[in-house]
Order: structure tokens, then sequence, then C-alpha cells
């Protein structure tokens, strides 16, 4: 194979000269190579050292391709002189960024200056760790606690091109690295922890989250009881950072995956969601109407019946919001084959913590579309327990002239107290004769 040397210094070859280096010589040849790419250029200064940039981006470029198709390179020397220069790239001091200006669902994020060197060198080292000869029982001696804690620093880089990278790097290493999987897990923890408690400022949360969903995937069954408390005491509070919609589609799905493996954590789930329930922000309703519509599709009809009470409660005060997205995405369960199927199933204990605010929202509601989608829900039930239906209709009709009545009473009381302060003070100006 033609493998072009790497320039020292300021000695540059012709321009498109190759060298034919014999197939025993190209494993030095590589190690030498990598050593010259451990010299990191200033991206910030556009201008300088224009020449030398590109001879280590071509060079980065042969190193990828070699890793990609060669045999017999990765020898014993060439895995610290890889993690060196990996190293020496990717690991820097991130710029400072301000979490009171910058918000990353409005502002467009600052892209790495030097992404032409750095996106070769994830490359390169992804293509390594997948590589037939790669064999981790020698990368451990480099690959380890303080490497994984330095790449889980980078997840922090607002350019989600480099997340991207970093996010296939760790599946990677998690992968097939067994003694890290227990400590890549812990530290995601106490990023997650310090992320809701502390500083609710962090690039690489959804990035994390989608390595999580993948491993927990993986669990073996029973599932230990560490998992099962980072499911309650990291995965549900993540639900109340303000920056929920950045990374609210990846939590779920890991949500999902735990009540997949273990179904008897949908109750001290669903609880958890309830208790955190978002009382201001109608987009973060419609976002937790639409997790628990995904938790709904995998229940288990034991499960349901733990919680329909308390769940319906709850979608009874969506269904009732005066903002018409939430009402909305809460009528749209109705539409649900399964969730349907267990609610005719409790129709009983469900219909009666519905009914008052559907027969009142049928009446009431400032929105057609609502009123037309209620009037729905209202007809499924009616079909599902007409006995029950009429009664909670008559029940609510009486209740309603009660209500009436004293609301009549009360204004009539209010009338007569008026009267009597408007005479008191006639008579206390001497208008009226005592």
């Amino acid at each position: 194979m033609g493998f072009q040397p790497v320039l020292n210094g300021e000695t540059v070859p012709k321009e498109n000269q190759e060298f034919d280096v014999p197939a025993p010589e190209q494993p030095e040849l590589f190690l030498k190579k990598l050593q010259q790419c451990c010299t990191v250029f200033d991206f910030m200064d556009t201008l300088s050292d224009l020449k030398m940039k590109e001879y280590k981006r071509s060079t980065l470029n042969e190193l990828v391709d070699y890793v990609t198709v060669s045999r017999g390179y990765l020898t014993e020397q060439a895995y610290p002189e890889v993690v060196k220069m990996v190293s020496h790239n990717i690991f820097r001091t991130l710029p400072p960024s301000d979490s009171n200006e910058f918000d990353p669902e409005e502002d467009e994020p600052t892209l790495e200056a030097s992404w032409p060197h750095l996106q070769l060198v994830y490359e390169f080292f992804i293509r390594f760790l997948e590589s037939q000869e790669f064999q981790p029982s020698i990368a451990k001696k480099y690959i380890d606690q303080k490497f994984v804690l330095q790449l889980l620093e980078l997840f922090d880089s607002e350019d989600p091109r480099e997340r991207d990278y970093l996010k296939t790097v760790l599946h990677r290493i998690y992968g097939k690295f067994l003694g890290l999987r227990a400590f890549i897990r812990k530290q995601i923890n106490n990023i997650f922890l310090r992320f809701v408690y502390e500083t609710e400022h962090f690039n690489g949360v959804a990035e994390l989250l989608e390595i999580l969903g993948s491993i927990i995937n993986g669990f073996a069954l029973p599932l230990k009881a560490e998992h099962k408390q980072f499911l309650v005491k990291v995965l549900i509070p993540l639900h109340t950072v303000r920056s929920l919609s950045l990374f609210h589609a990846q939590l779920a799905y890991c949500i999902v995956q735990f009540l997949e493996k273990d179904p008897t954590l949908t109750e001290p789930v669903i609880r958890g969601l309830l208790k955190f329930w978002p009382k201001t922000c109608s987009q973060k309703e419609v976002m937790f109407l639409g997790e628990l519509e995904e938790i709904l599709d995998v229940i288990e009809p034991t499960q349901f019946v733990k919680i329909q009470e308390p769940l319906f409660k709850q979608i009874s005060r969506c269904v009732s919001s005066p903002h018409f997205q939430v009402a909305e995405r809460a009528l749209y369960y109705w539409n649900n084959e399964y969730i349907m199927s267990l609610i005719e199933e409790n129709s009983s204990v469900i219909l009666p913590i519905m009914f008052a605010s559907l027969y009142r929202i049928s009446k009431e509601h400032w929105n057609p579309a609502i009123v037309a989608l209620v009037y729905n829900v209202l007809k499924a039930f009616m079909e599902m327990n007409s006995t029950l239906f009429d009664e909670l209709t008559a029940t609510y009709k009486s209740d309603r002239q009660r209500e009436k009545k004293k609301e009549k009473e009360r204004e009539e009381l209010w009338k007569k107290l008026e009267d009597l302060e408007l005479k008191r003070g006639l008579r206390s100006d001497g208008i009226i004769p005592t």
C-alpha cells in the first residue's frame, strides 16, 4: 500500500508525490504518523500555519483509510500512541457557555473551529475501536476511567456534530470494556444529578440518554436495585428542568424501556410523573401527556388498575384546561385502541372521574374543535356503560340545579344586604326619619 509520510517541521515533499512503503515497514510508519498528528494547531487564527494544517488533515485522512483497510498494523506499541494522539486532539477546555445568554432552543450553537481536524480524529478513533484486530485486553491499560471521565466532559460541547461522534465513541467503549460499564453508568448518573439539582445546563443530555436507551435495552432480568434507583431518583426528576423539550423524546424512550423490562415499575413511574406535573407550562403538559400515552401503550392491565384513579383525575384536569392544545392532547387518548380497551374494562371507575368535566366542557368550552372531541368521548362512554352514563347525567343535572338554586339564594341574600346597607346609609344621613 502507498502510505504518504507526514512532514516533519517545514520539510515538505513535492505535491502528489507518493511513497510506496513495503508492508513490514508500515506499522512503524503508522506510529510516526500518529506522533506527528499530536501537534495541535490554532484554528481561531484562520491565517496561521495554513500549509501545516492541510498536511495534518491529509495525514489524518490517510490514517482513517489505513485503519479501515489494513491488517496487522495494530501492534501492542500502537495502542498507547493511538490513545495519546486522540487525547492530544480531542481533550481540551471547552469555551465557556453563559447559560443565561445561550438558549439551545433559540440560539445557533457555537461550532468547533478545529472541526476539519477533529472530525477526522473522531472518525479514526471509531474505526480503531471497531477494527477486527482491536484487543480490549491491551487497550484497557490506556482507555481507562480517567479517559472516560474526560470523554464525558466533552459531551457539554455546543457543537452537535461533536456530540454525535462522542455518542458513538462512548457506545463502542461501553460495548467493548466490560470493566468500565458500571463506572460509565455512575458518571452519567452524576452528570444528570448535577444537571437537575445544580446547573440545569449541560449540552449533551439528549446524547447521553440515547446511549442509556441502548444500555437499558441490554439489562439482564431481574433488574438490579441500582438500575431501579436510577430510574426513580434520576430519570423521573429530569422531567422538572426547563429545557425538557431538548431531550424529552430520548428520556421518554428510556422510561418505556424500563417498563418493558419490568412492568412492576409502572406505578412509581406514573406517580412520579403526576408528582412533577407542570402547573404553569402548557408546552410541558403536552409533552407529559405524550409520554403518558407511550407508557399506556405498553402498560399491563394489572398495573393500569393500580394507577387509574390518580391518572384520570389528572387527565380530567387536562381535558378542562383552557389551553386548547393541552385539552386536545388529553382527548386524543380516546383515539388509541389499546387505551380505549383499558378504559372500557374499568369504565365504572373512570367514567365518574371524567364525567363532570366532559359534560361541562361540552356546554361551555370556547373552542369548537374541543367540543367536537368531547362529544365523541361522551358518546364512547355512553356506548360502554349506558346505565352508569344515565345515572351520572341525572346526578350532574340535579347537582347543577341545586347549585343554581344556591346561587340564586346567595344573590337574593346579597340584594337584601345591599338594601339594608342602603337604608342604614340614608338614615344616618337623616334622609329617612328614624
